[in-house]
């Protein structure tokens, strides 16, 4: 599970994230929607442990990433909007470079690398250099090393940019399996359409604020949009506030 508490982030007198505080229970996929520059990111840089909180906490599995970093992290499969990668490896050498990192263990690795190789589709390419791959291809294999060390959490930031529809059919069937084994989802995304149809709940920040929590039908009743779609919900309180 996932708990920030009063998480807040300055840059100057920039204001990105203001004292946000969410609760995201086991098996829960919760969707952070808002419009650019609302603080998406920073927000999950922070929860990744990546960014510093200016003030605030983040704690992943009740574990706090401020005290005990490398446990939380160890926790958490992280999937940022950008696959930044060593090109010059190998899809294999890249998923090895992966497990080494979160201590996967030796006997573990040949049968965890095929089985997430096959799952994105990439088991006919892992042994070509990652300079070769197209940006959806790259960003299949971000997901499966991503994946290795069966993280309880995973926070993802862009999920669907650069796939085709087969890999974001595939990516929304994976997200509601790895749900049902207990597996927390924190999402962020642009795409509407796709917060409504995976995610349990959803949450709108805009100027580094939290406007508002709930399932897609909740939103459009506390917007009194019962008969609109989420992009009507999501403007509505987007320029209301």
């Amino acid at each position: 599970m996932i708990r920030l508490k009063d998480l807040t982030k300055r840059f100057g007198d920039l204001m990105a994230v203001d004292h946000l505080n969410l609760e995201i229970p086991e098996g829960e996929i919760f969707g952070f929607l808002g419009p650019n520059g609302a603080g998406k990111t920073t927000t999950i840089k922070m929860m990744g442990g990546i960014l510093k909180p200016t003030s605030g906490h983040v704690s992943i599995c009740e574990i706090p990433m401020a005290t005990e970093p490398e446990a939380a992290k160890n926790k958490v499969g992280f999937i940022p909007d950008r696959p930044y990668l060593y090109e010059k490896l190998t899809g294999m050498e890249f998923l090895k470079f992966t497990a080494d990192l979160y201590g996967v263990e030796e006997t573990r690795f040949p049968q965890k690398a095929k089985a997430v190789l096959e799952q994105f589709s990439l088991a006919h390419c892992s042994g070509d250099l990652i300079e070769s791959y197209s940006h959806g291809m790259k960003q299949r294999l971000i997901m499966a090393a991503a994946l290795l060390h069966e993280p309880e959490v995973i926070i993802v930031d862009e999920p669907m940019v650069g796939l085709d529809p087969a890999g974001i059919k595939m990516v929304k069937q994976l997200f509601k399996d790895l749900s049902r084994e207990g597996v927390t989802i924190f999402m962020s995304t642009h795409t509407l359409k796709i917060a409504e149809d995976v995610c349990h709940r959803i949450g709108i920040i805009h100027n580094g604020r939290l406007l508002t929590t709930g399932s897609p039908g909740e939103l459009k009743e506390n917007a009194q949009l019962l008969d609109a779609d989420l992009e009507d919900v999501f403007i509505k309180l987007t320029t209301e506030n």
